[in-house]
């Protein structure tokens, strides 16, 4: 995926957005190559994008790596990172793989889920 857009927005707007996609693929036009992760309250992402999980984000996208690497160079507890990892991994911000290294076993990826992200914030 290319582009990631975060932002709030109702639940009309989430369906008028499907309903704009189904038209252009009907009319056999591009589908955009982007993703929209939608909040109905501003206070959701606000949440989700704490100081602290925009510098993980900052820096698992400049760097992808291992949780473990990541967090020694955040200087940060490991646990705390993977907390932080979950949160943006179940809204979509960053992708968790299993990657296995050649004769020592296994270690899981962290990147980003997209080249680019966009910030939204409409308050209603």
């Amino acid at each position: 995926m290319k582009k990631l857009i975060l932002k709030t927005g109702t639940e009309q707007d989430f369906f008028k957005r499907g309903r704009e996609i189904a038209k252009a693929a009907d009319l056999g036009q591009p589908i955009p190559e982007e993703s929209i992760i939608s909040f109905e309250d501003p206070a959701d992402v606000t949440k989700l994008i704490t100081t602290a999980r925009l510098a993980l984000f900052r820096a698992i996208k400049e760097c992808p790596g291992s949780i473990t690497q990541i967090s020694t160079r955040l200087r940060r507890d490991r646990s705390a990172v993977k907390r932080d990892i979950d949160e943006l991994e179940r809204a979509g911000l960053l992708l968790v793989s299993t990657k296995t290294l050649p004769g020592h076993g296994r270690m899981k990826e962290v990147r980003a889920a997209a080249s680019q992200f966009n910030l939204q914030a409409v308050i209603f």
